[in-house]
């Protein structure tokens, strides 16, 4: 190997191994060492789990931000509150079937619309995640990424979610569809009415099956060497 090819090696693993380091916010903006054998290991493992968990949120968001991704989905499907369900059986058995199944559609099709939210959110928790979290990750159950995600972005997914569902239902029917059910409630004597905040109601929904999706694409990447789709993911789950 001549001298310049040397030097070139040398120059682009120090550069590798400084952006490395920089990836979490606690370290010097200044040019550390090259990092030992083990510090290398703990950055491999932690781009790993960042990568895995980059690829697993995005999947999980285009799977269910689409026409059908929560309606279609019967694992995911947002359905009536059980409290409103006897009484929705009650009304589809008066011929109110068809408002009934409005208001079920656009439930779903807020969730969906909302679902795009939740990728700017996502990505700022990779970008957050420690090494200390990155080792409890990968040590931990199939869901242990999951419930990072779910620890730490319940919270701001509400707060983004809820708006744009409640704009959703507004546009889409959902909320006229809502009064109509409620208002053939109060028609039938003798049936009990229960009330429903159906934006806190769509949104919690909406997350639910959100991190039920997230859960499913982090059990592939773990279980499934097919779902390993790059060296990166491969070297720290196993090929």
């Amino acid at each position: 190997m001549t001298v310049v090819s040397l030097l070139t090696v040398c120059f682009v693993q120090s550069e590798a191994a400084s952006f490395l380091e920089n990836l979490f916010e606690d370290k010097p903006a200044a040019v550390a060492p090259a990092p030992a054998p083990a510090q290398q290991n703990t950055a491999t493992i932690a781009s790993g789990l960042r990568e895995a968990l980059a690829i697993g949120t995005q999947n999980a968001i285009r799977t269910v931000g689409k026409t059908d991704g929560y309606f279609g989905n019967s694992l995911i499907k947002i359905l009536l509150p059980e409290k409103l369900r006897t009484i929705a059986d009650t009304l589809s058995a008066l011929g109110f079937r068809k408002e009934v199944d409005a208001l079920v559609l656009s439930m779903n099709r807020a969730a969906e619309n909302a679902a795009p939210k939740a990728e700017t959110i996502f990505g700022d928790a990779i970008r957050q995640m420690s090494i200390d979290d990155a080792r409890k990750i990968l040590a931990g159950t199939d869901t242990a990424a999951t419930d990072y995600f779910r620890s730490k972005t319940t919270a701001k997914l509400t707060e983004a979610f809820k708006p744009v569902i409640a704009k959703s239902l507004d546009e889409a029917g959902g909320i006229r569809a809502y009064r109509n059910f409620v208002s053939k409630a109060e028609a039938v004597p003798f049936l009990n009415k229960e009330s429903l905040d159906i934006d806190a109601y769509v949104t919690n929904k909406a997350l639910e099956g959100l991190f039920t999706m997230v859960a499913q694409e982090e059990k592939k990447i773990r279980t499934n060497p097919a779902a390993r789709t790059t060296d990166l993911l491969r070297t720290v789950f196993g090929k």
